[in-house]
């Protein structure tokens, strides 16, 4: 994993814009990738981030770089709250909040919908979504929305 591919993936968290970003990355060597991790951590951590692996495949890692701060406030939000306990996410803090949608991640191999709360969508979208079964919805892009990508209901 590089540098570049960090920035370039996850521009909007590290400019503090969002709250977090997903990214796939290959990982031929999974020691290897752990200790970049490590290594990028220790940088980040100053900046109030953190980057995770979420799940690994046979030749990739699914990774995501956050805010924890930001991330434990938009877990807050009541409507947010009422989304993840519908999931099965039983305990609000954000460490619990990410192993049980590492667990997801694992189980399943289509993302969970209530993953957009993960990454700064607005919580009336992540349940309009949930609950049209992910049907007749656009995505806008993120520059046409004022920096947030915005579910909107197809006619």
């Amino acid at each position: 994993m590089s540098e570049t591919m960090l920035v370039e993936c996850c521009a909007p968290t590290l400019a503090g814009l969002k709250t977090g970003s997903l990214f796939s990355c290959p990982c031929p060597d999974r020691e290897e990738l752990k200790a970049q991790i490590r290594h990028c951590n220790a940088c980040l951590r100053a900046a109030g981030l953190v980057l995770l692996p979420l799940r690994y495949s046979e030749k990739k890692v699914l990774l995501y770089l956050y805010r924890p701060k930001a991330l434990q406030r938009a877990l807050n939000d009541s409507e947010a709250r009422a989304i993840l306990s519908k999931a099965g996410y039983d305990r609000p803090s954000c460490g619990a909040c990410l192993l049980h949608l590492m667990q997801r991640l694992r189980e399943n191999e289509d993302f969970p919908h209530e993953i957009g709360l993960f990454l700064s969508y607005p919580p009336e979208d992540v349940r309009g979504f949930i609950d049209n079964r992910a049907k007749n919805y656009n995505f806008v892009s993120t520059s046409a929305v004022g920096g947030r990508k915005r579910a909107t209901a197809r006619s």
